[in-house]
């Protein structure tokens, strides 16, 4: 691993971590948090991204309460400044780097918060995440994963609520290649129907921390995952690393889990993990997906605005809503208890599940 301090800053000129580096249009630097109490409810999610070569930095909070994601979104003209830290009222500040982040939402449109992240363990680096489509390199990024916990407050339209005692989650930082700001005009000749599988499910043990992703094609064969274990208090050369496979449920009529098995080889883990969901987050609260908020989208030299999203009214099948974080209570097969999220986008057609079209749901 050559993870550093500075790994934690958004200045990274390539995929690699910041000890190399290069440059590229698609470029972006990424921060992203996630938690929730220790039986699932209170979900709140926070993003950052840098985009130097867009010339944008752009940010989102969320919280989730009562079927309501309430979200801020925030966009802003870089300026050419590589250590920007916030975006309108959002802001990400690093305590100590690779350890401890504090999160604030000044008061907007009646949202605010003021929220500080410390890890449990060294965070794992993922192995790097190379596609390509045809000739075009679709993505090529590194990340780093760290679960913790929480400290902090949210208020929403004048209800301010401290973090449950327990509050966890998992934050990441990523870097690289990825399809950002306006899509590109230019067709690619021969290219195939578009299509993306993913999965990623960050959990919380009372022992330690689990980490699992997948990146599939439409036949359900990986190319790129990986499971690793970070035992509390591990450093950097304690965190173990193994394999993964995952058997999936969908919600009928959805591309969302409805739940699943993660069989394990891997030291530290039990061997089995099975998922039970306890709420649903839509990923387009933070830019995924989203035609209006996708990330390094242009907004002028600063743009703020407030949207609250009713789960339980939106097209599960609508583009924008495929890309969900299902926060899950998950029991392992050695009778270890834990919660996390389980992560999940699936675009086009994915023949383990029995998807054959673009945006079919699942069968009954």
């Amino acid at each position: 691993m050559v993870l550093s301090r500075g790994d934690d800053y958004p200045i990274h000129q390539t995929p690699e971590p910041v000890a190399f580096a290069g440059t590229d249009r698609n470029f972006y630097d990424r921060y992203f948090f996630n938690g929730y109490a220790p039986d699932g409810s209170g979900f709140f999610a926070v993003a950052l991204g840098v985009y130097p070569h867009l010339d944008i930095i752009d940010a989102h909070f969320n919280v989730v309460r009562d079927g309501v994601q309430y979200c801020v979104h925030a966009s802003a003209e870089l300026g050419m400044e590589r250590m920007a830290m916030a975006a309108g009222p959002i802001s990400v500040e690093i305590i100590e780097a690779l350890n401890i982040l504090r999160i604030r939402l000044e008061p907007f449109e009646g949202m605010a918060a003021d929220i500080t992240f410390t890890g449990s363990a060294f965070p794992i680096e993922e192995p790097r995440f190379t596609h390509r489509i045809g000739p075009r390199a679709f993505m090529d990024y590194t990340r780093l994963t760290q679960n913790g916990g929480y400290e902090g407050w949210i208020e929403v339209d004048g209800d301010k609520q401290d973090l449950a005692a327990g509050t966890m989650g998992t934050r990441d930082r990523s870097w690289g290649v990825r399809p950002i700001g306006a899509r590109d005009p230019q067709p690619m000749p021969g290219a195939p129907l578009p299509g993306f599988f993913w999965q990623w499910t960050p959990i919380n043990f009372p022992g330690g921390s689990l980490f699992f992703h997948v990146n599939n094609d439409a036949q359900g064969n990986a190319w790129n995952t990986r499971a690793a274990w970070a035992g509390e208090g591990a450093s950097a050369e304690e965190i173990t690393e193994g394999h993964g496979s995952m058997r999936t449920r969908l919600e009928q009529g959805t591309r969302w889990p409805s739940g699943g098995t993660l069989l394990l080889a891997l030291r530290g883990a039990p061997e089995q993990v099975t998922f039970e969901p306890l709420g649903r987050f839509q990923m387009r609260g933070l830019g995924y997906t989203d035609p209006n908020w996708g990330h390094g989208l242009h907004h002028g030299p600063l743009e703020v605005v407030r949207e609250d999203i009713e789960l339980d009214d939106i097209d599960p099948l609508a583009p924008e809503n495929l890309h969900v974080q299902v926060p899950v209570r998950v029991l392992g097969s050695d009778g270890s208890e834990g919660i996390g999220v389980f992560e999940q986008l699936i675009i086009g057609p994915f023949a383990p599940l029995g998807l054959k079209e673009f945006l079919d749901g699942a069968d009954a």
